[in-house]
C-alpha cells in the first residue's frame, strides 16, 4: 500500500464534492464543493486562480461541454446552469442558461460527445434529457429506475443511447429517442453478485457511480461500462455483449433474473466476455466505492482508478484480461493502493505524466497525486 504525499489544493470553503479536468488544457482543473462554488486550479500555479461563486446550495456535479471546454455545466439542487469560464471574474459570474426541469435534487449531469445532449439524474429516479442546442427538455426518462438514480454517462458509440445507475442496485441501458429501457441489469439480486456465492459486504449493491470510455479508447478498451457499487465491487461491463445477449434470446422467454445473472468471477474469455468483477478477493475495496474513472494519462483507459468509503484509492490494470494470450486471475490486476485518511467523494485525472489524480475527500482540502 502507497503513502503517496499529496499536493494540496486550497480554494473551497466547505467539503469538495467533485472534480472534473481539462483534456484540452492539461493541468487545468475544476473542482465544486459543498460551498456552492466551483475553484479553477493550474497545476503551473501555487494557489486557486478562479473561484465562481454559483450559489448558496451544494453544488453535485460538473462537466464540461465536448469541444468547447469555454463552457462548464453546473447543477446544483434542482437546477443545471451553464458559464462561460472565458468571462472570468472580472465581471460578477452570471450563467448563460439555467435549466429547471428536474423536479428533485440532482446528482450527476453529462454531456453527450457531440455537445447537442445533456443528462440530468435525480432523486426522484428520473433522468431529463436536455436539447442544449433547441435549449429546451428533449426527453424524460421514467420507469427505469424505482429509486434515486445517481449517475448517468452517454454511450460515445451509440449516439442515441444513455447509460444511468441508481440506488435501487439497477444499470440501465436506454434508448433516450424512443425514450424506454433497452436493458436492465439489477446487481441486488444474490446470484448476480459473485460467483462463488459469499456475499461481498453487508451493503447493498447499490451502484453509486459509472463511467464509460472515451471515444478514442475503444481500439484499446473495448466498449464497457465501469460500475462503482455500494458492496465494495467494482463491475467492468462488456456492454455490447450484454445487448448481443439480449438480442439472441429474441422471442424466447425469459428466465427468472436471467437478464443480471453473471457468474465470471475471472476474467472470461475475451471473445465475448461479459464481465470483469473486482472485489475484496482480487485486492478490491472493502466498503463502498464511490467514484471511479478512466485514466487520461500515458496509455489512454488503460487503468480504472476507483476511491471509495474504506479510504482507499485502487488502480487498476484492467487491460490486461483484453490482452490475448494467457489467462489472467482479477487478483493480478490491481497496480496500486493509495491510502487517504478520509473516505473518497469523488476522483479525476487528467492528462499530464505528473500530479494526474485528483481526489476530493470529505474536507475541504483537495489533493493531487502523481501515478505512473
Amino acid at each position: 500500500m502507497a503513502d503517496l504525499k499529496p499536493r494540496r489544493l486550497r480554494g473551497h470553503k466547505a467539503t469538495a464534492t467533485c472534480c472534473i479536468a481539462s483534456v484540452a488544457t492539461p493541468g487545468l482543473v475544476a473542482t465544486a464543493g459543498e460551498d456552492g462554488c466551483v475553484c479553477w486550479f493550474d497545476m503551473r500555479c501555487k494557489d486557486v486562480i478562479d473561484i465562481m461563486e454559483v450559489g448558496e446550495e451544494p453544488v453535485s456535479s460538473l462537466c464540461f461541454r465536448p469541444g468547447n471546454e469555454n463552457m462548464i455545466f453546473v447543477s446544483s439542487e434542482k437546477q443545471v446552469k451553464s458559464f462561460d469560464v472565458r468571462l472570468g471574474s472580472s465581471c460578477p459570474w452570471k450563467p448563460l442558461e439555467s435549466y429547471d426541469y428536474n423536479k428533485e435534487e440532482i446528482n450527476q449531469i453529462a454531456c453527450n460527445s457531440k455537445s447537442s445532449f445533456l443528462a440530468a439524474t435525480d432523486d426522484g429516479g428520473e433522468i431529463k434529457i436536455i436539447d442544449i442546442c433547441q435549449k429546451r427538455i428533449y426527453k424524460t426518462l421514467r420507469a427505469g429506475h424505482t429509486s434515486i438514480c445517481s449517475s448517468v454517462q452517454f454511450l460515445p458509440w451509440r449516439p442515441w443511447e444513455v447509460i444511468t445507475g441508481g440506488l435501487d442496485s439497477k444499470l440501465v441501458m436506454w434508448d433516450f429517442s424512443k425514450g424506454r429501457p433497452n436493458k436492465i441489469m439489477n446487481f441486488g439480486l444474490s446470484d448476480a453478485n459473485n460467483g462463488d456465492g459469499k456475499e461481498q459486504c453487508f451493503n447493498p449493491a447499490f451502484v453509486h457511480a459509472i463511467e464509460v470510455p472515451e471515444i478514442d479508447m475503444l481500439d484499446k478498451s473495448d466498449k464497457v461500462c465501469v460500475v462503482a457499487r455500494g458492496d465494495g465491487a467494482v463491475d467492468v461491463i462488456n456492454i455490447e455483449a450484454e445487448l448481443a445477449t439480449m438480442r439472441s434470446k429474441g422471442s424466447r422467454k425469459p428466465q427468472k433474473g436471467s437478464q443480471s445473472r453473471s457468474k465470471e468471477k475471472e476474467i472470461p474469455d475475451q471473445n465475448g466476455w461479459k464481465r470483469l468483477h473486482l472485489d475484496y478477493s482480487s485486492g478490491g475495496h472493502t466498503a463502498a466505492v464511490s467514484c471511479v474513472a478512466f485514466s487520461l494519462f500515458g496509455d489512454r483507459g488503460r487503468f480504472i482508478i476507483s476511491g471509495g468509503n474504506d479510504k482507499l484509492v485502487k488502480v487498476w490494470d484492467w487491460t490486461k484480461c483484453l490482452d490475448a494470450g494467457q489467462t489472467i486471475s482479477s487478483s493480478d490486476l490491481l497496480h496500486l493502493n493509495i491510502n487517504l485518511s478520509k473516505k473518497v467523494n469523488w476522483l479525476c485525472t487528467t492528462p499530464a505524466d505528473m500530479e494526474n489524480l485528483v481526489v476530493c475527500d470529505t474536507t475541504k482540502v483537495v489533493k493531487v497525486y502523481s501515478v505512473a
